[in-house]
């Protein structure tokens, strides 16, 4: 009953504070002062006379505890074949599954263009879609509507994919078709000009979601003049231009067999996919140039710098600001994916309400300074993309949420504690875990992993590396990746109380004696 008291009065204490710049500090410090009551009186609650309260340990516990996910991450194993040509065939069979995944994941994506180029790749994904030398666009869409199947495809920086959902016994006609797609493409001249209008909508269309637009203006200025700056799209005037012998170039540069995977997971069967793979993908180029090969030819260098856009009318101010990150094969990129999983994210409609585990994200709810916020990791090639993009209204309030977010950034260097690092492993597993359910996410997974690692990592081995991190290991990183690094920022909305870079730059360390 006392701790009850103390509880609730310190809670109404911490909600008497008012959300204001001279308040961020001190309601911490009330925050702190609530953990410190509720540790120490739940030692007291559980080493009572007479053992445990079992009223209080029966559901849960106040303490983070390890998890074992033997089951969860029992997996058929992943088979990989390499045909003459140099084509990978990669299966991962889902015991009792009635239905695949099957799909071809490609190593060229925008970053492999160049200023002329730009948005070819992403072009070039839509007019796959429009029919073959031997099958038209409409003989396509309803031989896919017979079978019941789904097909999509998607273009990123680094990599371009076309897959198919489809009942067991249709993954030969599947694997027929993909291969049609990927070797005879039409490209007739009407369709490329008909594609040439709907990718300026859908460019009209993408200008309008601010999300999209923060991240394509981030990657511009953190690394501009290097391949990963351009967008997948590219710009207007390139889609204008973009001729039939730009995109028969690409395709001969770009879609050989080295640098193809076809992937099936779920109802699918190595040897058969093996042999189907044999037959239909005989005519890919065969050029052993890899995109690693071309990385390194042309890498993408990090530059500390901003871009600001001030426009009042967008309502509310699109902030991100970003470190440079890990690579997919750094040692250190899951230690960053657990970094990312402390700092979290969290939104106004979030069910927590303030009582989010993040110790920013409590920071942000209880004195209202954005609307939401969340924390990115993104891997290339050769460098990676590591920080905070936030949605807040604008306001002086806007030093705040700065002043917040790199407080709890740069404080990665020099403590954690260890229950917020065991929390968020258990959260990141589980996040893993309940992401890759399914054929689809499955087949998305091994095909990125054989093209980013060169081999597939078993979820064991995955949850195994998450588990050996500890806090050391976070200060270790925070050390390399943010300690007095440089940092890039984009700032669109009404944001002209964002802090200048310098005053940013100044909070990725502390000066401590």
């Amino acid at each position: 009953i006392e701790y009850q008291t103390i509880l609730v009065i310190d809670f109404a204490m911490a909600r008497l504070i008012a959300p204001s710049r001279r308040f961020v500090q001190p309601f911490c410090y009330v925050s702190g002062r609530i953990s410190r009551v509720f540790s120490s009186s739940t030692t007291a609650v559980q080493t009572a006379p007479g053992g445990p309260n079992e009223v209080f340990t029966k559901w849960t516990n106040p303490y983070p505890q390890t998890f074992s996910y033997v089951q969860e991450i029992a997996e058929s194993a992943t088979k990989v074949s390499t045909l003459p040509n140099g084509l990978r065939v990669a299966t991962q069979t889902i015991p009792y599954a009635t239905t695949a995944t099957v799909g071809v994941w490609i190593d060229a994506g925008s970053r492999f263009e160049n200023d002329e180029n730009n948005g070819t790749a992403h072009f070039l994904e839509h007019l796959m879609f429009k029919g073959t030398s031997a099958r038209n666009q409409g003989h396509l869409e309803v031989e896919i509507e017979n079978l019941g199947a789904f097909l999509n495809a998607y273009t990123s920086r680094e990599q371009t994919t076309y897959y198919a959902k489809v009942m067991q016994q249709d993954v030969p006609k599947v694997v027929e078709i993909l291969s049609d797609m990927l070797q005879n493409s039409s490209l007739f001249d009407a369709k490329i000009e008909s594609e040439r209008h709907t990718i300026l909508k859908e460019m009209k269309e993408v200008m309008k979601v601010p999300e999209e637009v923060l991240f394509d203006h981030l990657h511009a200025t953190a690394f501009q003049h290097t391949p990963l700056s351009r967008t997948i799209l590219g710009p207007a005037e390139n889609v204008a231009a973009i001729t039939k012998a730009d995109i028969n170039e690409y395709i001969k540069t770009h879609y050989t067999a080295p640098r193809m995977i076809l992937v099936g997971t779920g109802a699918v069967n190595h040897d058969e996919l093996v042999s189907l793979a044999e037959k239909s993908f005989s005519k890919l180029p065969t050029d052993p140039t890899t995109a690693k090969t071309i990385a390194e030819k042309n890498p993408s260098h990090f530059t500390g710098s901003e871009i600001r856009f001030r426009d009042d009318d967008l309502g509310m101010c699109h902030l991100a600001i970003a470190f440079e990150g890990a690579s997919w094969t750094d040692p250190d990129s899951i230690t960053l994916m657990v970094m990312q999983t402390m700092l979290g994210g969290w939104s106004k409609d979030h069910p927590a309400g303030v009582d989010v585990a993040s110790k920013l994200g409590q920071r942000i709810a209880a004195n209202s300074l954005a609307e939401s916020y969340s924390a990115f990791n993104t891997n290339y090639n050769d460098t990676g993309l590591f920080g905070i993009q936030a949605v807040s209204p604008g306001g002086e309030h806007l030093e705040d949420l700065v002043w917040s977010i790199m407080y709890e950034v740069s404080g990665l260097i020099y403590g954690v504690d260890e229950d917020d690092v065991t929390r968020a492993k258990n959260e990141l597993k589980s996040s893993l875990a309940l992401h890759s359910e399914g054929t689809g996410p499955k087949a998305e997974e091994v095909g990125r992993q054989l093209l980013t690692y060169g081999r597939r990592m078993p979820k064991a081995e995955l949850f195994a590396r998450i588990d050996a991190i500890t806090g050391d290991h976070i200060k270790a990183a925070a050390n390399k990746f943010i300690h007095d690094k440089d940092i890039a920022i984009i700032a669109m909305g009404p944001c002209q109380f964002v802090p200048d870079y310098n005053w940013i730059r100044r909070r990725t360390f502390r000066n401590r004696f």
